[in-house]
């Protein structure tokens, strides 16, 4: 019979249900436009680097227009969906940025997508 491994010297922690109770406690007390917000950004950061946008010296190592449409399209839903929930305090910028993100999608795509055919278009419309 093998002896037990213990994870936590491998960097690899059990979560109990202790855990996910506090985690629970935790999320309840964030608004959901302070959630949607963070997601979004997540999001954005992604699309950026897989757009060839990351901060770093090899940042067009990382272009996958691929990965990157994916995760424009669910950025668009996210935002078109939410924006009217989260008040234009929060959208505003998320929509700034959500276009920038599609412009350069669009520059750095070697066959263009039709107008209103390019990452998150079904949902914002086209972008020019």
């Amino acid at each position: 019979m093998t002896e037990p491994h213990d994870h936590t010297q491998d960097g690899v922690y059990a979560f109990g249900l202790d855990d996910v109770e506090n985690q629970v406690r935790e999320i309840h007390e964030v608004p959901a436009a302070e959630v949607i917000s963070t997601t979004a950004v997540h999001l954005m950061t992604a699309a950026a680097v897989k757009v060839g946008l990351g901060d770093m010296p090899n940042a067009r190592d990382h272009i996958d227009l691929d990965e990157a449409r994916k995760l424009i399209t669910a950025l668009a839903g996210l935002i078109v969906a939410g924006a009217p929930d989260m008040g234009s305090a929060h959208a505003a910028p998320l929509r700034d940025g959500l276009r920038s993100l599609q412009l350069a999608f669009r520059e750095e795509s070697i066959v263009p997508d039709p107008p209103g055919q390019g990452p998150g278009e079904k949902y914002t419309g086209p972008v020019n």
